[in-house]
């Protein structure tokens, strides 16, 4: 097999006081998944940058009618991906309650909605499995509402002492889920470009966020005494694959 080359089309290293707002928007209230934080927008409290990183940061207070405050950022309607390689160094917050994640919808999900236009999970954590980095793909055919969706984990004791780079490389045929240097999943294209099985022929908008709780990373509960909790992004990276 070939050997894969990439070329870097695009980074995110950070190094702006504030987020370049041509690129990112921030999601606000309550958004999804029975998630018990209120995303706020433009609160630097909840979402930072510091010495060239991003700091998305979950706090225990009374806002808005909710318990708990954190941040979700997004790039749709501003920046879309198709096909590539896609990088995140990060360093995870920890603590039952707590779930971050890397991921990515089609960007036409307004028009046909989820799971029919694609979601692609580059990296979720949840607090009270602290120490797997799960990847997954969710389609109209493969989805946990049906428990039919593909995935895999690795395991790692150090997600919240250090960065990690969590990534996946997206062709025609594949999606290739990594954890640092190692290939962890893969999930293919049936070739029949079914749009039920095989969304990934549309561009795609990413998400970075920390929730807290949810049907997912709340199943064990919320530990108060945890906050705040700080989830740490040094860069992103976009590149061609040739």
């Amino acid at each position: 097999m070939k050997k894969r080359s990439y070329k870097l089309i695009w980074s995110e290293e950070f190094n702006a006081d504030v987020l370049n707002s041509a690129i990112w928007s921030f999601e606000e209230g309550e958004v999804r998944n029975n998630e018990k934080q209120y995303y706020t927008k433009n609160r630097n409290k909840n979402c930072r940058i510091t010495d060239g990183k991003l700091i998305l940061e979950a706090h225990k207070e009374d806002y808005k009618g909710y318990q708990y405050t954190s941040s979700s950022i997004i790039t749709k309607h501003k920046k879309e991906f198709l096909y590539g390689r896609i990088e995140v160094s990060a360093k995870l917050p920890q603590g039952k309650g707590i779930w971050p994640a890397i991921w990515m919808l089609g960007t036409n999900i307004d028009e046909i909605h989820w799971p029919l236009c694609g979601e692609i999970d580059i990296m979720e954590n949840v607090g009270y499995d602290p120490n797997n980095v799960h990847g997954n793909i969710h389609t109209k055919a493969f989805n946990h509402n049906l428990e039919t969706n593909k995935g895999a984990f690795i395991k790692n004791d150090t997600l919240h002492e250090k960065f990690h780079l969590y990534a996946i490389d997206w062709t025609e045929d594949q999606v290739d889920f990594y954890f640092n240097d190692t290939k962890y999943f893969s999930f293919y294209n049936d070739n029949n470009n079914d749009i039920k099985t095989w969304p990934f022929i549309q561009p795609h908008y990413l998400l970075i966020n920390l929730a807290v709780g949810g049907f997912w990373g709340g199943k064990e509960g919320i530990d108060d005494s945890i906050f705040p909790q700080q989830y740490i992004i040094d860069f992103i990276k976009y590149y061609e694959i040739n």
